[in-house]
């Protein structure tokens, strides 16, 4: 039986919705279908559904104005089969209406939360990571009599002959020779306080007291007996415990924290931060450090800083201007790495902290924040904010630099109550 009205053939059911002459109505099943996607491919498909009950044919569009036949515009093409002017599509207005407008502040809000966290991360990360690096050997509750704790905080930094770890090829290009065990090349106190930084370097060759002290590695205690020798000589003796030990009981100054770096240490950090800039005051020619320097302003690498901060044989004043210049370095080393280019870039930063971290010594003590502290109090003294010294000296004994007792005692009170030092060294 034929369902479909008659006069509707299969070539009327081809052209549907095509603008035949005659055309029929759409059940409104039909038109759910086209406004959902596009149009069917030609081609055989399956049977147009029937008429529904009650849907009255619509009559032929034949008006002499270029309706009908072929000429018909069913409005299909411009979407206005659906009552959208402009030819604009269901879900579709003008500018593109109908794709809601991006969420920026949802956007910005979720970046920012993401750029955080990873910050926050990678921070957590790198704090561990730095200490756990930090080779906390030195013990400082095995020092014995000593000071009070003053206001303040009191770092001995120590920079040692140590070769540990060397080839032989960086012993030759570094110029330190080939001695066994270690010694101190250079010895500072740096005083951190309210009242500004103090760096005070004690001459290698001071004369002092060797106290009663316990051994650190045997335990046992040996009694002071009244001698005298050259400062390094207590590193040598019994390593950093005796040497703080030494330096407490010859000033009466407690010491807080204890820092020491090696030869090799050194280099690395000074190439870690590309090259430390220097001003160096006089053309410097030493066989002995190796230092090949001219006069004027350049930028130092691991080796040239080396062997500059070795040098004495070459200077008028030899030990005691050999600490001006050590203390001249490291200064312009930690305003060095405390600059923006290196701190902000993790491409020098992390090569810095490795280099630095790696190769010091410190006490158990010591945490991060202490060693940034100290960077930074050393950073103000290049900066002028602080004071940079020597130990004063009143002259010599048996070959060994002698400290004034007066000016000492001064300086060490006014250090204990973090006061502005007003005495001046050597």
């Amino acid at each position: 039986m034929n369902d479909w009205p008659e006069g509707w053939s299969g070539d009327n059911r081809g052209r549907y919705g095509r603008g035949s002459g005659s055309a029929q109505p759409e059940s409104a099943r039909v038109m759910r279908q086209v406004r959902r996607g596009a149009a069917p491919p030609p081609g055989p498909g399956p049977s147009a559904p029937p008429y529904g009950g009650g849907v009255p044919q619509q009559p032929s569009y034949v008006d002499g104005q270029g309706h009908g036949g072929d000429g018909y515009d069913s409005g299909y093409n411009t979407g206005q089969v659906y009552g959208s002017p402009g030819g604009h599509g269901p879900g579709q207005g003008r500018g593109g209406a109908g794709r809601p407008a991006p969420d920026w502040r949802r956007r910005i809000k979720w970046t920012a939360i993401t750029v955080v966290t990873a910050l926050v991360v990678t921070t957590v990360g790198t704090y561990f990571w730095a200490d756990s690096k930090l080779n906390r050997e030195v013990d400082l509750s095995k020092v014995i009599e000593r000071p009070e704790a003053g206001e303040g905080t009191n770092y001995l930094i120590v920079g040692s002959d140590s070769r540990e770890g060397m080839t032989d090829d960086q012993k030759k290009d570094l110029h330190t020779g080939s001695a066994e065990g270690k010694r101190t090349d250079s010895m500072m106190i740096l005083h951190t306080g309210d009242n500004g930084s103090t760096l005070i370097s004690l001459p290698r060759d001071s004369d002092v007291e060797i106290p009663s002290f316990v051994g650190s590695d045997s335990g046992k205690t040996y009694p002071g007996t009244g001698r005298h020798t050259k400062l390094n000589a207590a590193y040598a003796e019994d390593g950093p415990e005796l040497l703080v030990r030494t330096v407490e009981h010859n000033t009466g100054l407690r010491l807080d924290h204890y820092v020491e770096i090696g030869f090799a240490g050194f280099a690395n950090i000074v190439n870690a931060v590309g090259g430390v800039e220097m001003d160096i005051p006089q053309d410097i020619k030493d066989k002995k450090s190796g230092a090949d320097l001219k006069k004027g302003k350049q930028t130092l690498n691991g080796e040239e800083a080396l062997a500059f901060v070795r040098t004495r044989y070459a200077l008028a004043g030899s030990d005691l201007d050999r600490t001006k210049n050590q203390q001249k370095f490291l200064s312009a080393l930690a305003s060095q790495v405390a600059t923006p280019s290196t701190v902000l870039n993790p491409f020098k930063l992390y090569p810095t902290m490795g280099a630095g971290l790696d190769s010091l010594i410190v006490d158990k003590d010591m945490g991060l924040f202490d060693l940034a502290s100290m960077f930074w109090a050393m950073k103000s003294v290049s900066g002028g904010e602080g004071t940079s010294m020597n130990m004063p000296i009143s002259g010599s004994v048996g070959g060994n630099l002698k400290w004034d007792d007066a000016k000492v005692k001064q300086l060490v009170q006014e250090l204990k109550n973090d006061e502005k030092v007003t005495v001046s060294g050597n």
